[in-house]
């Protein structure tokens, strides 16, 4: 390809809504303290506490207080992997995945059980057979824990968090298979909640702490979720979680480029809720629900390496380099978007030979303007505090009393194999 000028960079800082917890193992005790007062655990018995596959801040430090507290209870307590189909569906990929966090026997002072057996509970009203993890079953009691968020496949009351890492988490991947078969008949909102209701109806479950994130990526809340009350209780948390989302500076955007995408960052891949694309199809640059941005091509640079070679939510990108490429797990990354049902979160994208041509190839095909291309380069959907914008995104950026110019404009920097040096890494 021929060269073309690339715009200059400024380095923007974005201000979102800081709370946060600074003890966190105090508060997670606190919060299950509300949950199991005094004499409420019996002696012995064998609870379970959830850990899903996402990137949460500080979920080590987390699970271990809730270890802590319930050993101090008189009980015994284990970790379970609680995550579907990641992890190409294995107990020892899972295992891993949980390393990646600092979870592990250890770390955790307890057994963490990763067996991928489940048993049928029945069936819901609606005909979704409801399956639970053997080892969950066999216990006393679940704890689920999760972060609480809006979903990137569709919207409701509940979306993404204890619901959902019930009824798809512990029902690993018979149950995320499952469910996710009833999604053009009856829903995944719909089908998960029922799930989770039948679950609760068995007495499994014995409550839920549920997590809240702030823009920067910090624990911004601990919630004791009780049964009674269970989704109008998540349902309050969401609405206060979409509140503290971060978000990208511009609503129409030309070309983002993206340093990496990963399931530790979004369940796929990128967050659908700040990239405007939808999962399950996209027209670029038409944003799947009201109010997120208008982005026309995306490049991706790497996948992050928590994700373990599962480049879910490539497809929704338009270029990668051949380093994005050669780090694909394709089984794992195949598996994990047909138990979706989301085949084209797994199509490859546009592969060009380093970073820089793929940030060509985007600019170039993308819209026309004296000013220049609006360009966004960010680290990933997690991450939107400090962002780069292109000359031409600067002037529109100045009736936000959220943003502050940090530098610029600077060139982009490439090393000597043409990789991005980017100041976010």
């Amino acid at each position: 390809m021929s060269e073309s000028p690339l715009p200059g960079l400024f380095t923007i800082r974005q201000s979102f809504d800081r709370p946060r917890v600074d003890d966190v193992p105090a508060e997670v005790a606190r919060q299950l303290a509300l949950l199991f007062p005094p004499g409420a655990i019996p002696k012995g018995a064998e609870i379970g506490v959830t850990v899903g596959s996402r990137g949460i801040h500080g979920i080590a430090t987390m699970a271990r207080a809730a270890v802590d507290f319930l050993a101090q209870a008189g009980a015994r307590p284990f970790v379970i992997p609680a995550m579907g189909s990641h992890g190409g569906a294995t107990a020892e990929a899972q295992l891993h995945l949980l390393a990646h966090y600092g979870v592990t026997p250890e770390s955790m002072g307890c057994p963490i059980r990763a067996e991928m057996e489940t048993r049928s509970l029945g069936r819901t009203e609606e005909g979704v057979d409801v399956r639970i993890a053997e080892t969950a079953w066999r216990s006393d009691g679940i704890l689920l824990m999760n972060r609480i968020k809006p979903h990137t496949d569709y919207k409701g009351p509940v979306e993404s968090g204890l619901t959902k890492i019930c009824a798809i988490g512990l029902g690993k991947y018979d149950g995320a298979r499952e469910i996710h078969r009833n999604l053009f008949t009856l829903g995944l909102g719909q089908a998960i909640r029922a799930v989770t209701e039948k679950i609760l109806a068995s007495g499994k479950v014995l409550g839920g702490l549920g997590i809240l994130e702030n823009a920067y990526h910090e624990t911004a809340r601990l919630a004791a979720v009780p049964v009674d009350g269970f989704f109008e209780t998540e349902a309050r948390l969401l609405d206060d979680a979409r509140g503290l989302m971060g978000r990208l500076p511009l609503d129409e955007i030309d070309v983002l480029v993206c340093d990496r995408i990963g399931k530790n960052i979004s369940g796929a891949g990128l967050d659908t809720n700040v990239i405007g694309r939808g999962v399950y199809g996209y027209v670029p640059g038409v944003p799947w629900c009201e109010g997120m941005p208008s982005i026309l091509r995306i490049v991706a640079l790497d996948i992050a390496e928590e994700s373990d070679g599962n480049a879910v939510g490539m497809g929704l990108t338009d270029y990668v380099p051949e380093r994005f490429a050669r780090k694909i797990d394709h089984h794992v990354t195949s598996l994990n978007a047909m138990t979706s049902c989301c085949p084209a979160g797994a199509k490859l994208p546009i592969v060009l030979p380093d970073d820089r041509e793929a940030i060509l190839a985007a600019i170039r095909t993308s819209r026309i303007r004296s000013e220049g291309p609006r360009v966004v380069h960010i680290r990933d959907t997690l991450t939107l505090d400090q962002v780069r914008v292109s000359e031409a995104c600067r002037p529109l950026l100045s009736e936000r009393p959220n943003v502050e110019v940090v530098s610029g404009p600077e060139a982009f920097e490439f090393d000597a194999e043409s990789r991005l040096v980017s100041p976010f890494s």
